[in-house]
């Protein structure tokens, strides 16, 4: 999927395509593709010492993982850029997790959650609306329940105020001097 922005491009390539998140660790394998320490790992988990490249399929020896300190410094640059495009975006909440702009709304988790975490296995097969949306979607019911509550409790309101003039009534007819 091609990135519209820069940053989004950025994004894209300091994710791990395994578990869709920030790379971790960022080991380089002798094809040249990425993958974080952990995610490699546990795809090759239970097989001897060949595996493959969960990207291209290459054969390639487990032991030879390059520690890629470089991909692991552009990861942290692209979270301070997403950090700040985000407060600088009209002061939208940012993601504790990815330092990303919460632009969408887990309807399952009835959360708001950024575009890492929507490709993320926790909320990728859940359903997934722009933040805006829901918010519309909620501010209705808002109202609705709002307004039926005030029709509910006006004939009591009324009915408060007829017995409050009907009181300040009598005390004032109480409080007219009686003529002898």
């Amino acid at each position: 999927m091609a990135a519209e922005n820069p940053l989004e491009s950025l994004q894209e390539e300091a994710t791990c395509p395994v578990c869709l998140e920030y790379f971790t660790a960022p080991v380089t394998l002798e094809c040249g593709h990425n993958f974080c320490r952990a995610c490699i790992a546990q795809c090759w988990e239970g097989s001897a010492t060949a595996a493959s490249c969960p990207q291209c399929r290459e054969t390639v020896q487990q032991r030879n993982l390059r520690p890629n300190r470089q991909l692991a410094n552009v990861v942290e640059v692209t979270k301070r850029l997403s950090l700040q495009a985000a407060k600088g975006g009209g002061g939208e909440r940012v993601c504790k997790r990815h330092q990303e702009a919460l632009k969408l709304f887990c309807e399952e988790d009835q959360t708001p959650i950024c575009v890492v975490c929507r490709e993320s296995r926790t909320h990728r097969a859940h359903t997934v609306v722009p933040i805006q949306e829901a918010a519309q979607e909620y501010k209705v019911p808002i109202h609705t329940r709002t307004g039926s509550r005030q029709r509910k409790s006006m004939p009591s309101i009324t009915g408060i105020t007829l017995d409050c003039s009907k009181s300040n009534h009598r005390l004032e007819l109480a409080s007219w001097p009686v003529p002898v």
